[in-house]
């Protein structure tokens, strides 16, 4: 029986659109990592459910219909040397409607969240029968007839933010609200890979505070040291997380240089769990084994001198000192002006009993 989040889930609880730090959710962003095989396929499928992701996502689309046949390049070309979008596109869109069916319905066998993004309508429209969430690419944020068809599907939608200003963002959004569609927003810089000095992970807390209704997440390209983007990312309050995935990072080309693989995942996943442990409760009040504390080492008043009984207690009759047995130092105003029913020796605790 899996134990994973389920993306619905995320969306339907009010939890995941606070603040609050809390167990994101983790998409393995497999792309086309697959590289056109489908064995390759179902090895990060496993890959990704053995290390602790809760979906695994990919790429769906051809490249006659995502790129012109000029459209130059945008990554580090000396770990992926194609110059042209079109022609590394080429290398990787064999997949379509037969094989992402198959691939959906092996990630239901092994417990783990299908997902693909699609980049055309036709994909789009295949992909609808597969998934209970679509994502959009940062690349097609300002894709206006793109996201209105995608909000004819009536899912909710994860929507990457990189290289975007607030304006486009502000746009896209009011597209989707139009619609009435769920939304989640992933602050994500659009470099590949991402230098850790230009993460800006500071973005998260911008978009939570100008989207207070949406979920907020991050899409993490940086390279995979430690895994600690992801740790920060979810210290600010990512609700989702999605990283590229793949099960080798020595290979050169497309997105394997950096993505995480499944130890990568699994470190994670270590380090998130004694980290949620170490944050616990986010409610400020004492804890269970505060109790000794709260009464040994806090104070409570005690008598000065002695008091005779029949006394009115005066400033100069009390003092304060551990431990809080007595009535507390919160409350000497109270005490001041009240009389001693009996006396009270030196240095004892003044108790409500003792008053009158």
């Amino acid at each position: 029986m899996s134990h994973n989040l389920k993306i619905l889930d995320i969306f339907n609880s009010d939890l995941y659109r606070t603040n609050l730090i809390k167990n994101p959710y983790v998409i393995a962003e497999a792309g086309v990592n697959h590289e056109g095989s489908m064995n390759l396929a179902y090895r990060l499928i496993e890959e990704a459910k053995e290390g602790g992701a809760d979906a695994i996502k990919f790429q769906t689309y051809k490249a006659n219909t995502i790129a012109s046949k000029y459209s130059p390049s945008y990554w580090d070309t000396n770990k992926e040397p194609t110059t042209s979008q079109y022609k590394l596109f080429q290398k990787y869109d064999k997949f379509w409607k037969n094989e992402f069916e198959k691939l959906k319905i092996f990630c239901d066998k092994v417990e783990i969240e299908f997902m693909s993004t699609p980049f055309d309508l036709e994909s789009s429209n295949f992909l609808n029968d597969l998934m209970d969430v679509y994502k959009i690419s940062s690349s097609d944020i300002t894709n206006k007839p793109f996201i209105e068809h995608i909000c004819n599907f009536k899912k909710p939608i994860i929507l990457s933010t990189g290289a975007s200003t607030l304006e486009e963002i502000e746009d896209a959004v009011k597209w989707i609200d139009s619609k009435n569609i769920p939304l989640s927003l992933l602050h994500c810089i659009l470099n590949y890979p991402t230098e850790n000095q230009n993460a800006n992970l500071g973005m998260i807390k911008d978009l939570q505070m100008n989207f207070p209704n949406k979920i907020i997440g991050y899409s993490d390209h940086t390279m995979p040291e430690k895994m600690h983007t992801l740790e920060l990312a979810t210290l600010l309050g990512s609700a989702i997380l999605e990283k590229h995935f793949t099960h080798d990072k020595k290979l050169k080309g497309n997105d394997h240089y950096h993505a995480m693989d499944k130890d990568d995942l699994k470190l994670f996943k270590l380090n998130l769990k004694q980290l949620l442990s170490i944050i616990g409760s986010q409610e400020k009040n004492y804890i269970k084994s505060e109790k000794v504390a709260r009464s040994n080492a806090r104070r409570s008043l005690v008598a000065k001198k002695s008091i005779v009984s029949g006394s009115i207690i005066k400033l100069d009759d009390i003092t304060w000192k551990r431990p809080a047995h007595g009535i507390s130092p919160a409350l000497i105003d109270k005490v001041v002006g009240l009389k001693a029913v009996k006396n009270i020796a030196e240095d004892e605790s003044i108790q409500w009993n003792m008053l009158f």
